[in-house]
């Protein structure tokens, strides 16, 4: 006999009850779950937004190829500077190029620089610093790639200091210089010298250009950083004007100077995607303001007077120079290619004797204050390389200017004539490289300064001074490409 069990209707539906519920309950518990990893994994994603991230600089030395044109950012709108940042801001440099290695970038605290009334000297009879190229259609700095992969190799510039005749010490001779420069500059980036703050600190950053360091540099780079950033907070507090106050009618050498520096600086991080904050907006200021301030009678007069004024040829090779800087940035600077036109005119006014350019218009000298190696120089980076006025002017600097560290040392003049000469070339450049460059260097100091010239004339009261226009001097191999190139 058999016995079969069967499970009465009621216990199946309750049976089939529990496993509906059961079935839910997993589903329900499934989607929970899901649920809390997606909220989970949401606020991973969000959670950087929240945190304080350290600024850094970041760089790839080992990737970044010389030949390689990065093109900088063109733009045509011209904004206004902003307000400065406060204090506890941190600056912030960075670069597009990405690398495993990354440095933190300290907040700097930039005091106000120094203000004065000036002392009344020609701040410009003796300055200049700019560039070489002359002969070629746009002048000099044809190209920032092609200038800057001459200077920013060891390499590179030991066979262009060769091949135009100089000598593989004076490589290390800039170093020592930009080293001491190093030790003297003040904590809050600048070089407080000859109550000229802002004319000072640009000297040395260009200086320091000229050597190809940026603020990504190893050995220098914080010191550039320092300086650049000096130099922007002025402009900022000044509303655009770069000065160590504008109350001294000298500051129209002060200005161009720093525009100058600024706005290589711009062109040289723009090639390595270094980007500074502010900068840009500070050069467009500062070159409109150039352009703006031109005089009727086409030069640049004291305080930047447009009527009347003092207007001379030391003042106008410096505005002609921080234009050709700014040209070379590609940024927009409406009205540039006029007023640099207008300024050559101007140069070409100051004529005097055959070749030779006078402090003023109709040939009129100042006493120690030819400026026929700065037109010279100005007419050759502005494309009239190969005019009469610039040969003979290349022929009379041959003939009639000197140089002897302890009885003939105008470092301002030479500062003009070494860019000039080596632009020109050939023989007039070997004969000047032989009597200038070797005795210039046989007379740097064991610390890598140089100290004021027995006669240096044009107001070298300072061995920062004399240091920064001597380095320019010794960089003249490698700095910019000579227009024949």
């Amino acid at each position: 006999m058999s016995l079969h069990a069967q499970i009465s209707s009621e216990a199946l539906a309750k049976l089939d009850a529990q496993k509906r519920n059961s079935t839910i309950s997993s589903v329900i518990i499934a989607l929970l779950v899901c649920a809390l990893l997606a909220a989970t994994l949401f606020l991973i994603a969000l959670s950087p937004l929240f945190k304080n991230k350290e600024t850094m600089v970041t760089y790839a030395p080992s990737s970044h190829n010389p030949e390689e044109i990065i093109e900088p950012e063109i733009t045509s709108d011209v904004k206004k500077i902003p307000a400065s940042p406060s204090q506890n801001m941190a600056n912030i440099i960075h670069s597009n190029i990405p690398a495993p290695i990354a440095i933190p970038v300290t907040t700097m605290i930039i005091t106000d620089p120094l203000t004065d009334m000036g002392d009344n000297s020609d701040f410009g009879k003796g300055w200049g610093d700019s560039n070489s190229n002359g002969n070629g259609k746009d002048g000099l700095f044809k190209g920032i790639t092609r200038t800057s992969e001459a200077r920013c190799t060891a390499k590179n510039r030991i066979s262009r200091l060769l091949k135009e005749g100089g000598k593989e010490e004076y490589e290390e001779q800039v170093i020592a210089a930009l080293r001491w420069l190093k030790t003297t500059q003040s904590e809050n980036g600048s070089w407080n010298v000859q109550n000229k703050p802002i004319a000072m600190t640009s000297l040395a950053l260009l200086a320091y250009l000229g050597h190809c360091e940026t603020p990504l540099s190893t050995e220098f780079g914080h010191t550039v950083e320092k300086a650049i950033y000096h130099l922007i907070t002025n402009s900022k507090k000044n509303g655009g004007p770069l000065a160590t106050t504008t109350t001294d009618k000298h500051w129209c050498y002060e200005h161009p100077i720093a525009t100058y520096a600024l706005a290589e600086a711009y062109t040289l991080c723009t090639e390595f995607n270094i980007i500074i904050p502010d900068l840009k907006e500070t050069v467009l200021a500062a070159g409109n303001h150039i352009i703006g301030s031109q005089n009727k009678d086409g030069g640049w007069a004291y305080n930047y007077q447009i009527s009347a004024g003092h207007t001379d040829s030391s003042i106008v090779c410096w505005q002609l120079q921080a234009l050709k800087a700014c040209k070379t940035t590609k940024l927009e600077f409406p009205n540039l290619q006029n007023s640099a036109k207008r300024g050559i005119k101007f140069l070409e006014s100051c004529k005097s004797a055959k070749g030779v350019i006078a402090y003023k218009t109709g040939g009129k000298n100042h006493p120690g204050s030819n400026m026929t190696a700065g037109g010279v120089l100005c007419f050759q980076q502005w494309g009239k390389g190969k005019k009469s006025l610039t040969r003979n002017g290349v022929k009379w600097v041959t003939k009639n200017i000197n140089f002897d560290y302890h009885k003939q040392a105008d470092l301002y003049v030479h500062y003009y004539a070494s860019q000039a000469m080596i632009n020109a070339g050939g023989s007039a450049w070997n004969k000047y490289n032989k009597k200038t460059m070797a005795n210039l260097a046989k007379n740097q100091n064991t610390d890598g300064s140089w100290s004021i010239p027995t006669k240096g004339g044009h107001q070298m009261t300072s061995k920062h001074y004399a240091t920064c226009l001597a380095t320019l001097m010794m960089e003249v191999y490698y700095r910019f490409l000579p227009s024949s190139e």
